[in-house]
């Protein structure tokens, strides 16, 4: 009875607004802080109809109300603010309405409505927002908010269209969405409608939980009802993947499937002559490419040069936004772009030197679904070598870096745009060997406490990357002294004797290696019966290319997937002389293990007056399961016992 209630309900709400009388009804029933203890506000209710026509244009109607709970929760809804883009939508504040806890009810006036230009960084393509202010809002005031909006998130070609053409979306006559139904606030009321003409083909799947469903068809439209009471968005865990992947969500879809959008993908770019090239690309491909040896070598070279030439700054208007890539000619002179004008210019370039070479889409951070709603916010380069296979290559995410294709991006789903069209794929999980990380050292401690030492480090990969970036980040006249932080960070009165790194610039003929001699005077704590100390290299210097120590080991269990930034294998040793022969009183523990997440294995040996340590661990995902934290958690807290539970030795020879 109280489902067919709701349904009820829920179709009063999508054919006829809610009066004031309606509106001071639900106010009344809505609870207050007590009943929401820590939240800023309250969403009675959020309900949202979209009309979408046979072009696949979309008139969506959205209507909330909000309660302040408190002072925050005043402060942040100060201003009603809606942000989009005037090349692809349009949006209207039909109405906002304050309903004063003293029982007043305060219309504001639409003619206050201002559109400014959207802050913005990196990428500058001319969104707006529209807004107005509501001024002071005290606790149990409740604002209510009607809009309008028709269009798309992204701007497509723009020649000689007028009216509502322009919000078409780029796959004409199709649509999608995604709906969260999880919120930081509480949601008393969450309704999300559409209605489709009958003649489309409808996807929809709600992961990571439940959402009551309904579909009633209307003369030629269907209609589809989603709706969810009382909820708020669940305890998150650090280090998890992105909430869209765990908390509940709605996908609907009306294209057939991935390779329709591959297809299409494809299409766009190549109708629009994306990848043409100019005498002066086809010079300058010659010109890079002059020295080649070989297929890869010739890949790599010009990966790395749009890597390193082409900024990352959107600053390029023109045809061609959103799913259609600029032409390489426009990137080529103006230098810059985001990520598919510098997948663009690789595609160009490599086409210049013969290659077969195409776009692709992935989504950066998140999960992308099977359901082909549109989830990307990243553009690629993929490549068809002599093997007969496609490659990935990233020029956006490998400045400085020794990969064609960035390890950030592992498992990492994807869809090419080629003429054959193709599935959703995935990319391969990086073997931690990759992107090892070693440290060796000697060093010699006196009776002082004093010590002296050498080490050498070597990188490959993501791990070579971070530690790069000690220099390739900053000028020349700071390398030494960024170099010298990581062993300050150690102990402040450290200082490097000399310091040797070759050319860090010259990224693409040889992995990382620096060598390090270095003294740090009252180092250790030295008495006429024991020394304590712990050994440098163990003592988690350099640990921005060992991004697992900053995820947080008290989480005893997980319930969602949790992320690192890469695979890594870790291999650390030192070996330090002693003023005196020493044994064993206190080691930090340490546990042989391997597990699906990781593995460790630590060793300390005393023979004479030497102490010797090594440190062997893997990391063996990006994206790992609830199941691989044990092995996980154990590798870092194994790790960080070594660095900071120091070695205490009985001296035996005096």
């Amino acid at each position: 009875m109280k489902k067919i209630i709701l349904i009820l309900w829920l179709f009063i709400l999508y054919f006829q607004s809610f009066s004031n009388t309606d509106i001071w009804d639900l106010i009344r029933k809505s609870g207050d802080q007590k009943d929401h203890p820590g939240k800023s506000e309250l969403i009675i209710f959020d309900s949202t109809r979209v009309d979408v026509q046979e072009t696949g244009l979309s008139y969506v109607n959205m209507h909330k109300l909000i309660k302040i709970l408190n002072e925050r929760g005043a402060k942040e809804n100060a201003i009603v603010k809606i942000g989009y883009d005037p090349l692809s939508a349009y949006v209207e504040i039909q109405s906002v309405k304050i309903y004063r806890n003293t029982g007043e009810l305060v219309t504001l006036d639409m003619e206050k409505v201002q559109d400014y230009p959207a802050p913005a960084r990196a990428i500058y393509w001319g969104a707006s927002e529209k807004m107005i202010g509501v001024g002071h809002l005290e606790v149990g005031d409740v604002i209510e908010i009607e809009f309008f909006r028709k269009g798309f998130t992204y701007a497509l070609l723009l020649d000689g269209i007028v009216d509502d053409e322009k919000y078409i979306p780029p796959m004409r006559g199709h649509f999608y969405d995604i709906v969260e139904f999880w919120s930081s606030q509480p949601v008393m009321e969450k309704v999300y409608q559409v209605k489709i003409p009958n003649d489309k083909l409808v996807q929809y799947k709600v992961y990571n939980g439940e959402v009551m469903v309904s579909a009633v068809p209307d003369g030629d439209d269907f209609i589809y009802t989603f709706t969810k009471s009382d909820f708020s968005e669940p305890k998150s865990e650090p280090s998890m993947v992105a909430k869209s992947d765990e908390f509940t969500k709605l996908l609907i879809s009306t294209s057939p499937d991935w390779y329709a959008k591959s297809l299409w993908f494809y299409g766009v770019n190549e109708d629009f002559g994306s990848f043409e090239s100019t005498p002066e690309i086809d010079r300058k491909v010659a010109e890079i490419l002059q020295d080649a040896t070989d297929e890869m070598d010739s890949v790599s070279l010009l990966t790395h040069w749009v890597a390193d030439n082409i900024r990352y700054s959107g600053i390029s208007m023109g045809e061609g936004e959103g799913y259609t890539l600029h032409k390489g000619e426009m990137t080529f002179s103006d230098r810059c772009g985001v990520c598919k004008d510098k997948a663009g210019m690789l595609i160009t370039m490599l086409r210049a030197a013969g290659f077969e070479s195409y776009a692709a889409m992935t989504m950066a951070g998140s999960r992308i679904d099977r359901i082909p709603a549109d989830q990307f916010n990243h553009s690629v380069t993929i490549l068809k070598l002599s093997d007969g296979k496609y490659h990935l290559l990233d020029p956006t995410w490998v400045p400085f870096v020794r990969e064609l294709w960035s390890s950030l991006e592992q498992q990492q789903n994807y869809l090419m745009g080629v003429p054959e069209g193709a599935d959703l794929m995935i990319t391969p999980i990086s073997p931690p060997e990759n992107h090892y990380l070693k440290i060796n050292g000697t060093s010699v401690l006196d009776e002082t406490g004093a010590l002296t030492g050498q080490f050498t480090l070597e990188a490959e990969g993501q791990s070579d990357a971070a530690i790069r970036r000690i220099f390739t980040g900053s000028y020349r006249t700071t390398w030494e002294q960024n170099l010298e932080r990581e062993l300050i960070s150690v102990h402040p009165r450290a200082q490097i004797i000399h310091a040797d790194y070759g050319d860090p610039m010259d990224y693409q003929n040889s992995n990382l290696k620096i060598t390090v001699d270095y003294k740090i005077p009252d180092y250790a704590f030295v008495t006429d019966k024991e020394i304590i100390v712990t050994p440098v290299v163990v003592s988690n210097i350099f640990k921005r290319a060992m991004s697992h120590l900053y995820v947080n080991t008290d989480v005893k269990e997980r319930k969602y997937q949790f992320r690192d930034r890469c695979s890594r294998s870790v291999q650390l040793s030192e070996t330090v002389t002693l003023p005196f022969n020493v044994e064993i009183a206190y080691l930090p523990a340490t546990e042989l293990m391997s597990g699906s997440g990781a593995s460790f294995k630590g060793a300390f040996y005393v023979e004479g007056n030497q102490l010797t340590v090594t440190e062997n661990m893997k990391f063996k995902k990006r994206i790992y399961d609830p199941e691989d934290w044990g092995s996980f958690k154990s590798a870092v807290i194994s790790q960080n016992k070594i660095a900071e539970e120091p070695v205490i030795l009985k001296i035996t020879d005096l």
